[in-house]
């Protein structure tokens, strides 16, 4: 296979003139720009370089090779001016996916966030189930998504970083004439079996959700009496408000709903884990790296604050299924 660095040096002689010229432009010795054309000549077999008193000229073959010389630098040069542009728009471009409850309560302070420090920023946000997270980011249709699981971790590719942002318990949602949803017993964790009794208003079958309820009333001992099933906690929360039973959410995707109390359950607490899913390295795509940060403060506070809806990261000074 032929070297097309030769071209490139063929195209420097017939530019410059001369072997030293050739050199010069090319920032190496005249030795070895000599060297290199004798190897060039073996190489294709053909004279192609002339020295005389004044410098050097090209023969026919050299000038014909020098043409495709003139061609690898004009691609190389587009090349790079393609490069620099297309890192230019990653380095604004941010492609965000969230499951609902994320979306509603992690992303938008985020995403306030980060518009202040970098208003220039692309952004797009999709929703997205969990499941696809891993894969989205790995094919690159995403820049980071932000995903739950509730009892293995993900497993992702090599080149794709998983970010633990959080624990979300789930929490119970009764009726507020219930009368586990006195005042007085608020503040106490309940006990799952209290519950056996009651209709349930429970998350589809087939999920990781409703795996974990099961195995959750199991461990209470008895077999929950399901009303209705609904792929959604903001469904199951405003069905507890009719009264038509209780329900298992996630503390993330607590509603105001009239006409329902929640109540936090007694260890061991059924909870999700949240992360956040980029590349390992995300040097090409930079606000994934500055947005996961902004998730994690997000996340920090409603940790310790626990109230979501007044979760906000600190702004800097500018230069933000259904499961």
């Amino acid at each position: 296979m032929h070297d097309p660095g030769q071209l490139r040096l063929l195209a420097m002689i017939e530019q410059h003139g001369s072997l030293t010229g050739a050199a010069h432009a090319l920032r190496l010795s005249p030795a070895a720009v000599t060297q290199q054309v004798a190897r060039a000549e073996r190489d294709w077999e053909a004279p192609l370089v002339l020295r005389g008193p004044r410098g050097a000229s090209l023969t026919p073959a050299g000038a014909l090779l020098a043409r495709h010389g003139r061609a690898v630098d004009e691609h190389t040069e587009a090349a790079a001016e393609g490069l620099d542009a297309l890192l230019g728009r990653l380095s604004l471009r941010l492609r965000v996916g969230a499951f609902q409850a994320a979306a509603l309560h992690l992303l938008p302070p985020a995403l306030t966030a980060l518009r202040h420090r970098h208003p220039q920023a692309d952004v797009s946000v999709e929703d997205l189930l969990s499941e696809r997270g891993p894969d989205e980011v790995a094919e690159g249709r995403l820049d980071l998504a932000v995903i739950a699981s509730w009892s293995e971790l993900p497993d992702p590719p090599p080149h794709v970083a998983v970010h633990h942002l959080l624990r979300d318990p789930m929490v119970v949602a009764l009726p507020d004439d219930h009368p586990l949803a006195t005042r007085k017993l608020r503040e106490t964790p309940l006990q799952l079996a209290e519950l056996q009794h009651e209709a349930w208003v429970v998350i589809v079958a087939g999920t990781a959700a409703r795996d974990q309820f099961d195995q959750a009333t199991q461990r209470a001992a008895f077999t929950p009496r399901i009303r209705f099933q609904t792929a959604s906690y903001a469904v199951a929360q405003a069905l507890v408000g009719t009264g038509i039973g209780v329900a298992l959410v996630s503390r993330l995707a607590v509603t105001r709903t009239p006409g329902i109390v929640h109540r936090d359950l007694a260890p061991p607490q059924p909870h999700r884990e949240l992360h956040a899913v980029t590349m390992a390295d995300t040097s090409l795509t930079p606000l994934a790296g500055v947005f996961l940060t902004l998730l994690r403060e997000v996340a920090q506070e409603i940790t310790t604050g626990g109230d979501v809806s007044t979760a906000r990261p600190a702004r800097s000074t500018p230069p933000q299924p259904h499961d």
